[in-house]
């Protein structure tokens, strides 16, 4: 039985504050886990949010930058640096499935879950790979200037266009990862306390889709969906109201709070 056979959803781009985005990824694992559909889905940080690392200190922050540039901070499940997610130039994406439906090897899942991401790059015109070598890391707390890994981080001619992260809950694997449409690097170096670079530095690291290819935004997303929903024949679908009160429920308990942002401490159920 492959992917396809299973029932996916798609959810199309929709824009929603840092902490509902993540969120909605953990309902989307229960909802997986439980016999419901997988997802696939493009998404907006609205507004622009700089999503930290799982073990990411949180003094590698710069909070007074954030909070005058109306930048919203939270932490991701996932390990790895902050990413500045910009409202324009960052295009996201996720998928959930069962985990005995993925490969157990963490390498190997890696591999068919950015197929799609490659695939899209490739429609949208960009010769993205994966980083056919390890690069050494430039800032550690930025996750586009951290070192490179060829098993998830995506680049053209050396420089990163994508990063990928995965993490598992008990019955279910969720992979998301950030696409770069274009660069803020003024933003993205400046949520950080001490990026020890100036913005050319970033420039010669990261490359972008518009500067890549040339086309829209909208263009760009409607390759992203594209090519995930033809990889897993997913159907267009859209969140039932359960989940998105279940999700509003866990935005504003965990993800929304400095006791998770700050301390990385969850709520206890």
């Amino acid at each position: 039985m492959t992917l396809a056979d299973r029932e996916w959803r798609l959810i199309s781009e929709e824009d929603r504050d840092g902490p509902m985005q993540m969120a909605l990824e953990e309902v989307a694992a229960e909802t997986a886990a439980n016999g419901g559909p997988r997802t696939v889905r493009a998404y907006q940080w609205s507004p622009s949010t700089l999503s930290m690392g799982y073990r990411q200190d949180a003094g590698s922050v710069d909070w007074e930058f954030a909070e005058s540039e109306g930048i919203t901070v939270t932490r991701r499940q996932t390990g790895g640096g902050g990413i500045y997610h910009d409202e324009h130039a960052d295009i996201s994406y996720s998928i959930v499935a069962p985990a005995d439906e993925l490969p157990g090897d963490l390498m190997d899942c890696y591999e068919v879950l950015c197929e799609p991401i490659l695939s899209a790059f490739h429609a949208m015109g960009v010769d993205a790979e994966f980083v056919p070598e390890e690069h050494p890391a430039i800032h550690e707390p930025a996750c586009y200037l951290r070192a490179l890994h060829p098993a998830h981080d995506i680049t053209v001619d050396g420089r990163k266009i994508s990063g990928n992260a995965q993490y598992r809950t008990r019955d279910a694997v969720i992979q998301h990862g950030s696409l770069s449409y274009a660069l803020a690097p003024d933003a993205h170096l400046g949520v950080f306390v001490d990026p020890g670079i100036d913005a050319e530095r970033f420039r010669e690291r990261v490359t972008n889709i518009h500067e890549e290819a040339g086309i829209s935004r909208d263009d760009a997303v409607e390759a992203l969906e594209d090519a995930l929903a033809e990889w897993c024949d997913a159907r267009v679908g859209e969140w039932t109201d359960d989940e998105l009160e279940a999700a509003r429920e866990l935005a504003d308990e965990k993800y929304a709070t400095d006791d998770w942002t700050r301390e990385r401490t969850a709520p206890t159920n």
